[in-house]
């Protein structure tokens, strides 16, 4: 299709309109702007709506919505029906912890629960390149590709994904949490609308008949070569659901930035109710009837799909839609790196009393600069975009998970034993994953069990040797804390060492 100057003037209005609705909800709160918890945690008084708009957008985005289309399977479904799960765990376990112990990011509790500021910031540092190395590329990537498919345009893959840096930028080292989380709400509601709406003219383009497409595409049962084995949801992806919504700082510091537990935990349950409801069908049904009208055209599904099925103006409106879930979670996952970077290594090593702001903006232009130069790992067309963030990503989640579930779960741990398992968990996962990355596809016949479940093999490992070193190389013996995660143990503050 050729691009027409109705999509164009859609576009640009939707898109103005949002960045202009922001501006009017923030206005008047920018008398803090400069303090740690006006610019990370919206100065603690995110309403719960905002809290569940900002959840639901800055993880759905085109990582979702192109990628798992792009497998053309029901069977990536399970990835959102699972985050329910994840959201629940979150909600009642979790939330009440950090309110507790009063942190701004996840990895301060790290630090109060082990009285040690270098577990607080090795853990920061593997978030921070998780960040930067597979979010933020993979964001740009996925962002950029849907305008080229979906408007037919002869523009650089790059330059797309340059505009997409610049403006996504502008928002998080701007306004901060605050006009982060309100842009992801004003946006959610326009994306969720269209997304709907495309999944429905996708079904009546085929007369909500399904014949003729394989039942391997349909099938929520995935089999052992398949993308979700269905043992796994019993294994790695009940780990991978709580560590991402759990302790990952970019969704849980929305939760962390309303005046309550109460507050935090109705805007949790209402995402989670998007998560249930609306998100599934919107990432596998248009991607299932593509494959009928198209057959297999990976990554570009989506794109093609909307941009055939979708009037010129309304297209544009979706182009908008999804240019703000780009933009949205690229401004989350910034905000969220530059509050991991400030409050927990440059305030730890470096100053204790930055100009937030200021130290913000250039921690965030440099991620910016990186994350555009890893670009090209995502430029794969052997691999769906959603594959390739979960399985690289497996390398630090597991590790990072299993140092929570110790902190949370026993006391009398020494740091440096939790520090080693840490690193150990990173080499171990690579290790065993060495096979899987040889191949260009994601098969599994390379290896002896399907990376989810190497995922659950690798966090159980890392607590027990965790817990071996503690009790074998520190001379400390690890005691039961669970009564700290239900919330009637006595809060314990230890005084941090070297």
């Amino acid at each position: 299709m050729e691009l027409q100057l109705s999509q164009i003037i859609v576009f640009l209005g939707l898109t103005a309109l949002i960045g202009l609705a922001t501006y009017w909800a923030c206005r008047g709160t920018r008398a803090h702007a400069d303090s740690e918890k006006e610019y990370f945690l919206a100065g603690g008084d995110l309403k719960w709506y905002f809290v569940a708009g900002s959840i639901t957008l800055t993880n759905l985005s085109t990582d979702q919505l192109v990628g798992m289309n792009g497998n053309q399977m029901a069977l990536l479904a399970w990835w959102e029906l699972s985050a329910v799960v994840g959201l629940i765990i979150l909600c009642f376990v979790f939330i009440p912890v950090y309110y507790k112990y009063q942190c701004t990011t996840t990895t301060e509790l790290l630090e109060k629960r082990f009285g040690n500021k270098h577990i607080r910031a090795l853990i920061s540092i593997l978030f921070l390149l998780g960040n930067i190395v597979i979010f933020l590329p993979a964001i740009l990537y996925g962002g950029s590709l849907f305008m080229q498919s979906m408007f037919g345009i002869d523009v650089n893959l790059y330059i797309i994904a340059a505009v997409f840096a610049i403006v996504g930028s502008a928002y998080a080292i701007f306004g901060g949490l605050r006009a982060v989380a309100v842009s992801d709400t004003f946006s959610g509601v326009l994306l969720l609308s269209l997304a709907l709406l495309v999944t429905f003219l996708a079904l009546k383009e085929i007369g909500f008949d399904f014949t003729g497409i394989p039942r391997e595409r349909l099938t929520l049962v995935g089999g052992p070569d398949s993308d979700i084995p269905w043992k796994t949801l019993f294994t790695g992806m009940l780990f991978i659901q709580m560590f991402y919504w759990s302790t990952n700082q970019t969704i849980t510091q929305r939760a962390m930035a309303s005046p309550s537990v109460k507050e935090a935990q109705k805007g949790i349950l209402a995402a989670a109710a998007i998560r249930l409801l609306i998100v599934p069908p919107i990432i596998v049904l248009p991607g299932i009837v593509a494959f009928k009208l198209y057959g297999d055209i990976g990554d570009a599904t989506y794109g093609r799909l909307v941009g055939d099925l979708l009037p010129a103006w309304l297209s544009g409106a979706f182009a908008a839609a999804i240019a703000a879930a780009v933009l949205t979670t690229f401004n989350s996952i910034l905000n969220a790196s530059a509050a991991l970077w400030v409050c927990d290594i440059h305030e730890t090593y470096i100053n204790q009393n930055p100009n937030v702001k200021r130290l913000s903006l250039w921690i965030s232009v440099v991620m910016v600069g990186l994350a555009f130069a890893l670009i090209p790992i995502f430029n794969n067309p052997e691999q769906s975009i959603i594959n390739t963030v979960q399985r690289l990503y497996g390398m630090l989640s597991m590790p990072i998970l299993s140092a929570f579930i110790i902190g949370l779960l026993f006391k009398n741990v020494d740091a440096r034993a939790v520090i080693i398992s840490v690193i150990s968990g990173v080499v171990l996962y690579y290790w065993m994953l060495l096979p899987l990355a040889e191949n260009a596809s994601l098969a599994t016949q390379n290896v002896p069990l399907h990376y989810i479940h190497l995922m659950a093999i690798n966090l159980i490992a890392m607590v027990v040797l965790a817990l071996a070193l503690n009790r074998i190389a520190f001379r400390k013996k690890a005691a039961w804390d669970a009564s700290t995660v239900f919330g009637t143990g006595r809060l314990d503050l230890r005084e941090p060492s070297l």
